[in-house]
C-alpha cells in the first residue's frame, strides 16, 4: 500500500492518528467515536478496526474495587440503551482474570460508577456494577462459566439505573443476570473495555456483531393478549374459554379434569374450565417466588412442582409445595435449573439445567432429575447440543426432550434410566425441517403432542404467527421410520404456549394459548 493509499483508507487514517501520538482530531472508530486508557496504565492500550471486527488491546491491573485501569472505546449516549458483540480473547493470556466487558460507564474517572457485562480469561461471565463514584465495585456471577471454545455473545441493558447482563452462545438463548442497579444521569458512556489484569501486559480481543441502540423507557418485550384455548380431538375444534390483556403461559390441567392450573406475572393460577365466564384463582404460593412457565401437578395432584427466582437466587431453582401452594421447598438448588415434568410413580422430578462440561469443559444444557424428598441431582445425558423440555412417558420408560444436537431443533429420548456412556443410548424421534419442543404424552399413552417454530427459528423465547401444534402416535419401544405427523393447528404462539403437559386426564383434550401482540409492553418468559 503507498502513502497515499493509505492516507485514504479508512483504517490508515486510524493508524496514523495512533502514531501521530494524539496531535490528529479524534477519528470515529468503527461504532465508538474514541478511546483511551482510563486510570494508571503503563502499557499504552489500542484499538483497530478491519471491516466490520474491532480489535481492542489493553493493560491495566484491574476494572474492580474503587478505582479501575484499563482501556476503553466507547460512544456517548443519553437515555436507555444497550450494547451487544461476539466476544473472543486472542491468545492463551498471562492472568485467567483478564476481562473484556461491555460497559455503561458514568464519566471517564478511574472512579467512575458504572456496569458492566464482564467476560473474563477463565469463563467466568458477571454483571459488575459500582453503584456510586468512588465506592467498591460489586457484581452478580452467572452460575455457569462461559464456553471460550468460540466467540460468547454479550449484552448489556440499561433501563434508568437498571442493569441487566445476556450471556451465552451466538445463536442460542442466552442466560440473563440482574438486574442491579447503578445511579447514572445524563450522557454516559457506552462501550468495549479490555483489562489484562496485570500493569504491565497487554492482552487482545476480537469483538464483532457490535450494535449500540436506544431501548424503550417500558420493558423490550411486547404486550400480548392471551387467549387460554382447549382443542377437542374427536370434534377436531379449538375453543377459546377465557381471554385477557395479559401475558399467561403453560396450562396443565388438574388431575380432576375440572381446572387448568398456569402462570402469569411470576404468580400462579387456577381456572375452572367446564363453566360460564370462568375467572382465575391465585394459588397461594409464597409471593417472594417469581414463578416461571414450568410447573405441573405431581401424577397424584397432591403436589406442585416448579422453577421460580428467589429474592436470594436470581437464577431459576426447582421447587416443589402441596398443592394449595403451601409448605414451599427447593428440591433441585443448582442453578439455573428449569423443572419440565414427573416420572409416572412420583418419584423424581426432570429438569433442565446449564453447567459446565466435564472437567471445567464448555457450558451447556443437559437433563437432570432429583429425588422428590430433594438430595443430589443425577445428570442423564451429556452430548454438547442444547437439550430442553424434558417429560417422562407414560409408562416410566423413557424421558423426552428437545435438543439442536443433530443441527435443528428435533425431538429426542433417552431410557429413564439415563443415556449411557457418550449418549450411546439417545434416540432421535422426529426429523423434519420444522424446530420441535416440549413434546407431551396423552395419559393414555396414545399420542406425543409437540409445538413447532417455524424452520430456522434459533430459540423458543418468540411468539409468533406461523405456530404449529404437531400429533403423532406415540412411538413404542421400536421407533418407527415413518411416523404420522398431523398438524393438529397453526396459530399465532410460541413461548408459554405449551411449556408444559396440558392434556386432560381422559386424554381427550389438550389445552393451550394462543396470543395476539398489543405493542410495547412485558410479558413474561424464561429468565
Amino acid at each position: 500500500m503507498t502513502a497515499s493509499s493509505l492516507r485514504n483508507s479508512w483504517l490508515g487514517q486510524l493508524l496514523l492518528v495512533g502514531f501521530s501520538a494524539g496531535l490528529l482530531a479524534a477519528q470515529p472508530i468503527g461504532p465508538f467515536e474514541d478511546h483511551r486508557d482510563i486510570g494508571v496504565t503503563p502499557e499504552k492500550g489500542k484499538v483497530e478496526v478491519d471491516g466490520s471486527a474491532v480489535r481492542i488491546t489493553g493493560g491495566g491491573a484491574n476494572v474492580w474495587a474503587a478505582v479501575d485501569a484499563f482501556h476503553f472505546a466507547w460512544k456517548k449516549v443519553s437515555g436507555n440503551v444497550a450494547m451487544s458483540a461476539d466476544v473472543q480473547f486472542v491468545g492463551a493470556g498471562k492472568v485467567a482474570h483478564r476481562k473484556v466487558t461491555l460497559m455503561v460507564r458514568q464519566s471517564l474517572d478511574a472512579d467512575s460508577a458504572y456496569a458492566g457485562a464482564a467476560l473474563h480469561g477463565d469463563g467466568l461471565t458477571s454483571l459488575q456494577y459500582r453503584p456510586v463514584a468512588a465506592e467498591a465495585t460489586k457484581e452478580a456471577r452467572q452460575e455457569a462459566k462461559s464456553d471460550l471454545s468460540g466467540p460468547v455473545r454479550l449484552r448489556i441493558e440499561r433501563r434508568g439505573n437498571n442493569f441487566v447482563m445476556l450471556a451465552g452462545k451466538p445463536g442460542r438463548e442466552l442466560t440473563r443476570t440482574g438486574p442491579e442497579v447503578t445511579a447514572m444521569s445524563g450522557p454516559v458512556y457506552v462501550g468495549l473495555a479490555i483489562c489484562s489484569h496485570d500493569a504491565n501486559t497487554l492482552e487482545t480481543a476480537i469483538v464483532t456483531n457490535v450494535t449500540i441502540e436506544p431501548l424503550p423507557a417500558a420493558a423490550a418485550q411486547r404486550q400480548y393478549h392471551s387467549k387460554m384455548a382447549i382443542f377437542d380431538l374427536k370434534t377436531r375444534m379449538t375453543k377459546v374459554i377465557y381471554e385477557a390483556d395479559r401475558t399467561f403461559e403453560a396450562p396443565n390441567w388438574s388431575l380432576d379434569g375440572k381446572t387448568l392450573m398456569f402462570n402469569s406475572g411470576n404468580r400462579m393460577y387456577r381456572l375452572p374450565v367446564d363453566v360460564a365466564d370462568p375467572k382465575p384463582e391465585l394459588i397461594n404460593i409464597d409471593a417472594g417466588l417469581r414463578v416461571n412457565n414450568d410447573h405441573a401437578p405431581s401424577p397424584d395432584g397432591k403436589l406442585i412442582g416448579f422453577s421460580a427466582t428467589s429474592a436470594t437466587s436470581r437464577g431459576s431453582q426447582v421447587y416443589v409445595s402441596n398443592a394449595d401452594g403451601s409448605n414451599v421447598r427447593v428440591v433441585g438448588p443448582k442453578v439455573p435449573s428449569y423443572f419440565h415434568g414427573w416420572s409416572p410413580d412420583g418419584k423424581y422430578l426432570a429438569f433442565v439445567h446449564q453447567h459446565a462440561g466435564p472437567n471445567g469443559g464448555p457450558v451447556n444444557y443437559d437433563i437432570f432429575r432429583v429425588s422428590v424428598n430433594g438430595g443430589e441431582p443425577e445428570q442423564m445425558n451429556s452430548n454438547t447440543g442444547y437439550d430442553d423440555g424434558p417429560e417422562y412417558s407414560p409408562n416410566g420408560k423413557w424421558i423426552y426432550y428437545n435438543t439442536d444436537r443433530s443441527g435443528g431443533w428435533d425431538i429426542w429420548r433417552i431410557p429413564a434410566a439415563g443415556a449411557g456412556p457418550n449418549d450411546e443410548k439417545a434416540q432421535q424421534v422426529t426429523s423434519d425441517d420444522l424446530e420441535d419442543w416440549f413434546p407431551h404424552f396423552s395419559p393414555d399413552g396414545k399420542w406425543m403432542l409437540y409445538l413447532s417454530f417455524p424452520k430456522g427459528t434459533k430459540t423458543h423465547n418468540e411468539k409468533m404467527a406461523g405456530m404449529q401444534l404437531r400429533m403423532m402416535p406415540a412411538p413404542g419401544d421400536k421407533l418407527p421410520k415413518s411416523p404420522k405427523i398431523e398438524v393438529m393447528t397453526t396459530f399465532f404462539g410460541g413461548q408459554g404456549t405449551i411449556n408444559v403437559n396440558s392434556w386432560s386426564p381422559d386424554s381427550k383434550r389438550f389445552a393451550f394459548v394462543i396470543y395476539e401482540p398489543m405493542g410495547a409492553g412485558s410479558g413474561a418468559a424464561k429468565q
